[in-house]
């Protein structure tokens, strides 16, 4: 498969919204699910609690990275487990097509 612009595929993308505090952790599981790359970016938001999301200590984190359905899969077990019991994170996920999608799988 050729690295070129029209080499077109579908992906999932894979959107963290966390405390900032976690933003290290969370970066690596992503990597130790086989995440290649991600996004990180402030974000600040209210949550379904009512409460101001972006006033915990140090902010907010939006991470979102762009991999195979199987890391996409491992990286959500990763959450299940050790961040949704314990932590304010939310996810979403939902399928995407990419251009170059060699480079997400």
């Amino acid at each position: 498969m050729t690295d070129s612009v029209s080499d077109f595929g579908s992906v999932t993308c894979l959107t963290i919204v966390a405390e900032g505090i976690l933003e290290e952790r969370l970066l690596a599981v992503i990597e130790e699910c086989g995440a290649r790359g991600w996004t990180v970016s402030m974000a600040q938001g209210h949550g379904p609690s009512h409460h101001g999301v972006s006033g915990i200590e140090g902010g907010n984190v939006r991470v979102e990275t762009l991999v195979a359905e199987d890391v996409a899969t491992r990286i959500w077990s990763a959450l299940e487990a050790d961040f949704f019991p314990n932590y304010a994170v939310s996810a979403w996920a939902y399928d995407v097509r990419v251009a170059r999608v060699a480079r997400y799988s």
